[in-house]
């Protein structure tokens, strides 16, 4: 699983993506470029970082609850980088971009 404690895909190193382009190509034949793969990866890893945002990180439970309830099979500091963004300033711009937070 790719880690979710980068703000963007654009942030993510690329040995992270080489890795996982790496493991898809051994699991499948695509006939399709390494590019479109990538970009592919990275609609996926923002559409599950936005479901694990969704369901546990928008309960209303404390911060520090929220940096607790680290979710099975994830790294703890790679669930608390993630919730400690969306909890700051700059996190809650990407969710209400017009507004001032």
């Amino acid at each position: 699983m790719l880690p979710i404690n980068y703000e963007s895909w654009h942030h993510m190193p690329d040995s992270n993506k080489n890795q996982a382009l790496a493991n898809i190509k051994e699991r499948f034949a695509l006939e399709v470029s390494d590019d479109y793969i990538k970009k592919a990866l990275g609609k996926k890893w923002r559409d599950n970082k936005s479901t694990f945002k969704k369901q546990y990180f928008k309960k209303d439970i404390s911060l520090e609850e929220k940096l607790r309830n680290v979710l099975p099979g994830m790294l703890m500091y790679q669930w608390q980088d993630a919730v400690r963004f969306w909890s700051s300033k700059k996190g809650r711009y990407y969710v209400f971009p017009n507004s001032y937070i």
